[in-house]
């Protein structure tokens, strides 16, 4: 009987030209199947790095406008309450401007009033004495009609003067 494992020299060859077989398929096989696949998932990785990397380029970007556009932000705010407060003391000099002209206003009215109220009183006096030269040339006329005497006639200039009153005489 022989042996369960006989190593001949027709098992090396074969055993051998197998190897050689499978080696050959291999590295035709990594010729054309993987290195192809290796360059693809390479390419692949190198893809997906740069996509993250512009990712994390883009992210700090936008971090930098959105801090660029908060300092405008700050910026802007600053400059609306500047304008704001600007706003306020020119409506408050124009109030102040506007009260001043009112009291201005005021006063010239006043002041035309009492020229008026002045006016009134001298045309008052003068019709008054108007009407006392009336009074007196009336008493004349009537002294003179009737020839009396002196003492009759101081009597009714007395008379006269204490109808119209005291205040008339001194203006």
């Amino acid at each position: 009987m022989g042996r369960i494992f006989d190593l001949d020299m027709q098992l090396i060859a074969d055993s051998a030209f197998l190897a050689l077989n499978v080696f050959i398929l291999f590295a035709v096989m990594s010729y054309f199947l993987f290195n192809p696949v290796r360059d693809m998932l390479k390419k692949r990785k190198e893809r997906i790095e740069n996509d993250i990397e512009t990712a994390k380029q883009n992210k700090e970007d936008a971090l930098a406008l959105k801090s660029e556009y908060e300092a405008k932000l700050k910026e802007a705010d600053k400059e609306v309450e500047k304008i704001l407060s600007e706003a306020r003391k020119k409506a408050l000099k124009k109030e102040e401007t506007m009260i001043a002209e009112a009291k201005e206003e005021a006063a010239r009215i006043i002041a035309r009033a009492q020229n008026e109220i002045e006016l009134e009183q001298k045309r008052a006096m003068d019709d008054m004495k108007k009407e006392m030269i009336q009074v007196a040339s009336m008493m004349a006329c009537k002294v003179v009609a009737q020839s009396i005497d002196v003492q009759i006639q101081d009597t009714l200039i007395e008379e006269t003067l204490k109808e119209m009153g005291e205040n008339t005489w001194q203006s």
